[in-house]
């Protein structure tokens, strides 16, 4: 079998990664594992196996003619049966299609507002699932709607998965002090509702003035982020809340780390929550998206509502106050993390689909 995954860029971000991580896993599984990236690159680039063939496409434009053939030529080149392409790179893989119909797409919806489905609509997806062979969905809310809105019947849900990391990198210090503090991982958007954060973060800081928070992910450099920075401002957190923006060495900073956050009003399977289960991090989660598949029990960390500010402070002021209740919820993620969302057994579920997927279309 010969699989190539394609992202419109390599910038630190949940559908990103998983291309990366399926283009990793499958290169010591099949024959070929390639990996193009449609317009950017970016830090996940150096994340990228040796063993897998890349391909930088340049593209400029919707309709990139230099970059359609480019990609024509990698996919004959390299002998392609399928193509997974991920979120909006679905649009030139249909292109190329059109003109070498015995390729097969594979589609992967990562759409992170889950929530309210009810307004997605996108008629070039519509029209283009007609040539997918299958759709994957991270969750089962995406599964239904590409039931009912899109034209292609063979669907199925996996959820992400994580593969310990191959290549380490020169890890900076955190600000703070050790053991004292909490980390998010999330790009600085709406979704993330990272002013839940840093209003908890005010009330923590009355009652543990030591404690420090750490948010990590990419700063689009909009109104957004730059209410954030006024927040903080304003609430006289300067000395406590810091922003790092994207970097390419999560675990490490983890690893730095004694509790993780996540304050997002909408997700699908965050990436960000196995990292932390990885790390054997305890965590506090908002129970949206699939969240609470990674979280199923109190065993395994603390789900709280959206958008509830005094269970957010509450449950962060059990963790502070409670290391054995840390060290137990941080364990118990880690093994439940590794059991239902490792490579070994998502790959092998996937190769078998793809497998039958092939002996619908002979």
């Amino acid at each position: 079998m010969r699989i190539v995954q394609i992202i419109d860029s390599l910038e630190v971000g949940g559908a990103e990664r998983m291309a990366v991580n399926y283009a990793n896993s499958l290169a010591r599984k099949i024959e070929f594992s390639g990996l193009i990236s449609t317009r950017n690159e970016g830090l996940l680039l150096e994340h990228l196996d040796e063993k897998v063939t890349y391909l930088f496409l340049k593209k400029k434009s919707t309709i990139d003619l230099s970059a359609i053939f480019r990609l024509r030529n990698y996919l004959k080149k390299n002998k392609v049966d399928f193509i997974h392409a991920h979120s909006s790179s679905f649009f030139i893989a249909v292109l190329v299609k059109i003109t070498m119909p015995w390729i097969r797409i594979i589609w992967h919806d990562h759409y992170g507002i889950s929530q309210d489905l009810s307004l997605r609509k996108s008629l070039t997806l519509k029209f283009s699932s007609f040539l997918f062979l299958g759709i994957i969905s991270v969750n089962d809310s995406l599964q239904k709607w590409a039931q009912d809105y899109l034209n292609c019947k063979n669907l199925i849900y996996f959820p992400n998965f994580i593969i310990k990391p191959t290549v380490f990198f020169d890890s900076f210090q955190l600000k703070g002090k050790d053991s004292q503090r909490i980390i998010c991982v999330a790009n600085l958007r709406p979704q993330k509702n990272h002013e839940l954060l840093i209003n908890g973060a005010k009330e923590i800081h009355k009652k543990f003035p030591e404690w420090t928070f750490h948010l990590v992910g990419k700063d689009f450099n909009d109104s957004y982020s730059a209410n954030l920075l006024e927040l903080v401002k304003e609430k006289r957190l300067s000395e406590n809340v810091f922003f790092y923006g994207a970097v390419n060495n999560i675990q490490q900073l983890l690893k730095q780390s004694e509790i993780a956050v996540l304050t997002s009003l909408s997700e699908g399977l965050p990436l960000a929550v196995l990292e932390y289960g990885l790390a054997k991090l305890p965590v506090v989660v908002t129970n949206v998206g699939e969240i609470s598949k990674v979280v199923p029990s109190s065993k395994e960390g603390l789900v709280i509502d959206s958008n509830n500010l005094s269970q957010f402070v509450d449950s962060i002021q059990i963790l502070i106050e409670n290391q054995h209740v840390r060290k137990s919820l941080g364990n118990q993620l880690n093994f439940y993390v590794n059991e239902n969302f490792g490579e070994k057994s998502i790959l092998k579920e996937y190769l078998i689909w793809l497998k039958s997927l092939t002996t619908i279309t002979k």
